[in-house]
């Protein structure tokens, strides 16, 4: 690659990392002015989870995965438990040797591995960057699916083992949300509030069912039998079954439910089929189904990125507030940000480099080489918030992780360096 041409490639990885942080800063100017508040934020960022991301991975999976294409993912399952693991160890380490604050090891650990990197693939292609990589067409989808193939089991792992982390016990008991930190007793609050009763004595609200009062008791008994019936079969299970129930529930979550279906539209031919051919070629759920799918999904990709500037003003205004901001924790912000943009390139780059040429673990897919190495690169995730609440540190504690995710996300265009590092390398392996 000409110097030239990595000039250009910098110039536009600069220009995607910073469309990305300005799109975070939409989201803290409506904050700041009052045109969202905490509760709605919430709402919102548990909607995207529940609702758009799923539809994202049933669209996106569907479509790239096939018979052909399906061990190509297997890699990527590999290597986010080994980045994650990783860092994991070196959290715990670095706690106890050098005497870091807890929050240390799931900052190092989980990144944003949702939203950000969608929106950044998005913005190189948009600054074409991605046609030195590779002239696919579908350059963009393949590379999502693979970013959220990611996404699903760094989400998993953080609400599912995030809490151990921080060697607190909160009963197992979180939410699926990746990045609002909505945990299952806000749900239930808002779900079978007041509001949410349409017999309720103190009159109709915003949030009452628009469903006849017969559906709604029906819903709300079955809901009930359910959970009944769940507590029941658990509490008679042996205590070692208990154990291993309690360690696979965190997989069952909307995320992985729309990766699922994904894998099954795309490796049924049939499915793939009818989901994703033209009318005449048998896609006969394509106009009426697939694109309305496809549609709510890529709400996900930018709509996220806004409620992470919305969290970030939220956590700043909290911390501004606060009687118990204390002084910025300048030794874990530095190893945290250096482990972050430095280390993890690093590492990265050239572990998938090594893999990609020398090789065939990694298939000839240099958009899977590209995505693997920016997997474990970026700024803390939002989720970092979710889990100093859901497991009650201190307040101290809490703003020190707000100003943590201040300065990672400002420092998001320092991302630059690692997306032409990684565009390189696929390069020199791909004209080999």
């Amino acid at each position: 690659m000409a110097s030239s041409d990595i000039l250009v490639s910098f110039m536009g990885a600069i220009q995607a990392a910073i469309s990305v942080l300005i799109t975070i800063w939409i989201g803290v100017l409506a904050a700041q002015f009052d045109l969202i508040d905490d509760g709605a934020a919430k709402r919102l960022s548990s909607m995207c989870v529940t609702i758009f991301l799923p539809l994202l991975l049933v669209a996106n999976l569907g479509k790239q995965l096939d018979s052909d294409t399906a061990m190509h993912y297997l890699p990527i399952v590999v290597w986010s438990l080994i980045f994650v693991v990783l860092s994991i160890v070196v959290g715990k380490l670095s706690v106890r040797i050098f005497k870091l604050p807890a929050w240390t090891t799931p900052a190092l650990a989980f990144n944003n591995s949702t939203s950000l990197p969608l929106l950044l693939i998005q913005a190189l292609d948009v600054a074409g960057v991605l046609k030195n990589l590779t002239s696919d067409p579908d350059v963009v989808e393949k590379a999502r699916s693979y970013f959220l193939v990611c996404a699903v089991i760094s989400n998993t792992l953080t609400f599912g083992y995030g809490p151990v982390l921080l060697d607190q016990d909160d009963g197992g008991q979180t939410d699926s949300d990746p990045e609002s930190g909505r945990d299952s007793g806000e749900e239930d609050e808002e779900d079978h509030g007041p509001g949410s009763n349409s017999g309720d004595s103190s009159g109709p609200s915003e949030t009452t069912s628009l469903l006849p009062k017969k559906a709604v008791r029906f819903v709300k008994t079955t809901t009930r039998r359910i959970e009944n019936a769940q507590n029941k079969t658990y509490n008679a299970l042996p205590g070692p079954l208990q154990k291993v129930v309690s360690w696979i529930a965190p997989f069952f979550n909307p995320p992985a439910l729309g990766a699922s279906t994904g894998v099954l539209i795309g490796l049924v031919p049939a499915l793939h089929r009818i989901f994703f051919n033209d009318s005449q070629e048998g896609g006969h759920f394509k106009a009426w189904l697939t694109t309305p799918i496809k549609n709510t999904g890529e709400l996900f990709v930018t709509l996220q990125v806004i409620i992470v500037g919305v969290k970030l003003s939220l956590s700043l205004r909290k911390m501004k507030e606060g009687d118990e901001g204390g002084r910025v924790p300048w030794p874990s912000i530095v190893f945290i940000l250096a482990w972050r943009f430095l280390v993890m390139p690093a590492l990265s780059i050239p572990i998938i480099w090594v893999l990609a040429k020398k090789t065939g673990l990694l298939f000839d897919d240099p958009v899977l080489w590209f995505t693997m190495m920016m997997m474990p690169i970026g700024p803390p995730a939002m989720r970092l918030v979710a889990l100093a609440d859901v497991n009650n540190l201190p307040q101290q504690a809490k703003m020190a992780t707000a100003k943590l995710l201040t300065i990672s996300y400002v420092a998001t265009p320092v991302i630059a360096f690692s997306v032409v590092g990684a565009l390189r390398a696929a390069q020199n392996v791909s004209n080999a």
